[in-house]
């Protein structure tokens, strides 16, 4: 923030992260642009914990925008595909931490509200190697359905090499969670074999990278040009923050700090990945675009793939 040509923040990747800097970035008048928070009381009420977001605001001002949808429409929309998979009888588990706590109780929420069974919502010691206590007890209970909200460094791999190892498997009971367990190192760590047993399935807050046209598909081909590989979750909305950050800039056509905040609070219609959105009046994005995974086998070094199944609402 000492950096008198510093103008705009891009980051952070981890929402508890984004708890600890967006007061110093508005203190600063210093516009922040994320490619990856996406826990809802960084920005608005709605599974919110109390006195959010209005803490990250010490200045009463919007100057925190993020460009995926937040969790408050993905563990909704991922609720809402659990039931349309034919589940009825779900046991929520959570890593204690920002963004797996808070997708997990906006699914519970939904769930409850659509007519799911729900019968808990518990916090695992993600450290711990053996998640085999937890499991026999959501195998006692007899729910077809595991959520986990976490990411893949928080223990969903280790639950879903486990359920296999207990005989929780399909079609008894399958294992689903958000997008942050769409890595690769996840189907390394679980086993293909576990992950394919357990028909894991995987909400993601965009369109297929694939299947992108327009801006979102050229981002994706120059992408692969240039680094030879597949992006992985939200590289390409890293550089769709990027873009949001420079077109600001240059919309307020000055090296202020409190312009170019204003002039990012003020994108509409902005050509992004998939398709056009604008921030409303909290930054977020007006984008809900959602998509649905499932582990397939596949001709592939680790054995198995993502592979797309559906647009979700």
């Amino acid at each position: 923030m000492a950096d008198a040509d510093a103008m705009v923040y891009i980051g952070t990747y981890n929402s508890g992260a984004a708890k600890v800097s967006m007061a110093i970035t508005q203190r600063a008048h210093m516009a922040q642009v994320t490619p990856a928070n996406t826990y809802p009381g960084l920005t608005k009420k709605a599974g919110a914990a109390p006195g959010e977001p209005e803490i990250y605001r010490p200045l009463g001002i919007v100057s925190y925008f993020r460009v995926p949808p937040a969790d408050d429409i993905q563990g909704s929309v991922g609720a809402r595909w659990a039931q349309k998979l034919g589940h009825k009888k779900v046991y929520i588990l959570n890593d204690q931490e920002l963004y797996g706590k808070g997708i997990a109780d906006v699914f519970e929420s939904e769930a409850k509200k659509i007519g799911l069974e729900v019968v808990a919502n518990e916090g695992i010691d993600y450290k711990q190697p053996d998640q085999k206590p937890i499991l026999t007890k959501i195998r006692a209970s007899g729910a077809d359905l595991v959520y986990m909200g976490g990411v893949v460094e928080t223990g969903g791999q280790t639950i879903i090499r486990q359920m296999k190892d207990l005989g929780m498997v399909t079609p008894k009971v399958s294992f689903q969670g958000p997008d942050g367990l769409l890595e690769e190192e996840l189907l390394k760590a679980a086993t293909c074999d576990a992950a394919m047993a357990t028909d894991v399935h995987l909400s993601f807050a965009s369109l297929p990278f694939d299947q992108m046209k327009g801006k979102g598909g050229d981002i994706y081909k120059q992408y692969k040009e240039r680094f030879k590989i597949e992006p992985t979750a939200y590289a390409l909305y890293s550089w769709e923050a990027a873009e949001v950050a420079i077109d600001g800039i240059k919309r307020a056509g000055a090296k202020d700090r409190e312009k170019i905040r204003a002039a990012i609070a003020a994108t509409k219609d902005f050509d992004g990945l998939n398709g056009k959105w604008s921030f409303d009046a909290n930054g977020d994005t007006t984008m809900d675009v959602m998509s649905g995974y499932k582990v397939v086998k596949a001709d592939t070094p680790v054995g198995c793939k993502f592979e797309y199944v559906e647009t979700l609402k």
